[in-house]
């Protein structure tokens, strides 16, 4: 059985916890009816949040433990000690994180930036003792009230990665190689299609203050807006993203032609919607160290109208290019110090 180590879309039981009842109690004095009431009201029950951490990478925990509880009020006491409230529960999941619920198929909302919370399931009200039902005509009352049920959920827990550009390219097009040259990740990378398995996040330092985040995901095919290959499960993860990087095999390793790959990666795109067909987008040429790399591209050229960036993310060479036409591109105007 295949180990799992990656999970971007989990299902998960939330309860809240109850709120603590209050109690019909009364004290002892001298001259005072029954001793009068002094029984305390319940603590409110703890809600469960969501909340967003750039430390977290996928739903994996959640994927093996979808049961979530929060705390449940304390019951009240005797003169007048109210119940302690339950403990709030609040659970780390990834940026870009959507909640639905289930039963009603209706969206509960989602965290984008770190430390954003999202309330999922309130807890319970407190009952109330019965202090609080003493009138001058009714000096010993008995009437108390329980404490109400905590709200229980099932959620379908989607991520969305947050990114400013998405890589998009077929396999085996230097995608993964592309984010390690640029970036802090090291995605798994090899010379066999689809070696990335799961989205990969890195983020750009172009100086102490200009920073990109990029996302790659596995490589698109024909058909992928229709389930085909690994890509169309990952097609969520550059939803986000404002721009888009289509990476390109320009030496046409695996026998094909880049435009046919380009014309066939904006279709996929603009079939799978969601508005990315629409997106700004600029074209790698990547592989230009290899043979029929520039023939390749001076027919893109033509045939498209379009002028890549060319590159090689397995040498280096033309990645601080790329660099510079990504500072150019998010930041046009300001001024980028060297580290």
């Amino acid at each position: 059985m295949k180990a799992v180590t990656f999970a971007d879309q989990v299902r998960v039981k939330i309860f809240a916890g109850n709120g603590g009842n209050g109690v019909a109690t009364f004290r002892r004095e001298k001259f005072v009816p029954k001793g009068g009431p002094d029984g305390g009201d319940g603590g409110d029950g703890g809600s469960v949040y969501l909340r967003a951490s750039k430390d977290v990478s996928s739903l994996l925990d959640l994927y093996f433990a979808p049961l979530v509880r929060a705390e449940h009020g304390e019951n009240g006491r005797s003169r007048q000690q109210y119940g302690r409230k339950g403990a709030d529960t609040f659970v780390p999941v990834p940026l870009g994180t959507v909640a639905q619920d289930l039963e009603t198929g209706e969206p509960v909302g989602e965290v984008l930036e770190d430390g954003e919370t999202l309330l999922v399931a309130r807890g319970g009200r407190h009952g109330l003792g019965n202090l609080h039902f003493k009138t001058a005509t009714h000096q010993a009352p008995t009437e108390k009230t329980d404490g109400e049920k905590g709200e229980a959920k099932t959620l379908l827990l989607t991520m969305k990665t947050v990114a400013d550009v998405g890589l998009v390219g077929y396999p085996n097009a230097g995608k993964s190689t592309l984010l390690s040259a640029v970036s802090a990740a090291r995605p798994k990378t090899g010379a066999y299609p689809f070696t990335t398995l799961h989205p990969n996040l890195g983020t750009i330092s172009l100086d102490a203050v200009h920073a990109i985040r990029m996302a790659d995901v596995p490589g698109l095919i024909e058909g992928a807006h229709e389930g085909v290959g690994l890509g169309h499960e990952f097609l969520r993860h550059i939803e986000r993203s404002g721009r888009l990087l289509y990476v390109l095999d320009m030496a046409g390793v695996d026998g094909r032609k880049p435009v046919d790959d380009f014309e066939s990666l904006r279709r996929e795109i603009a079939l799978y919607g969601q508005g990315l067909a629409e997106r700004p987008f600029a074209v790698v040429a990547n592989k230009m160290d290899l043979p029929a790399a520039a023939e390749n591209l001076a027919e893109f050229k033509k045939e498209t109208g379009l002028d890549p960036i060319r590159l090689s993310a397995a040498t280096g060479t033309g990645i601080e290019t790329l660099k510079n036409a990504l500072a150019a591109w998010f930041f046009p105007g300001e001024t980028i110090f060297e580290f």
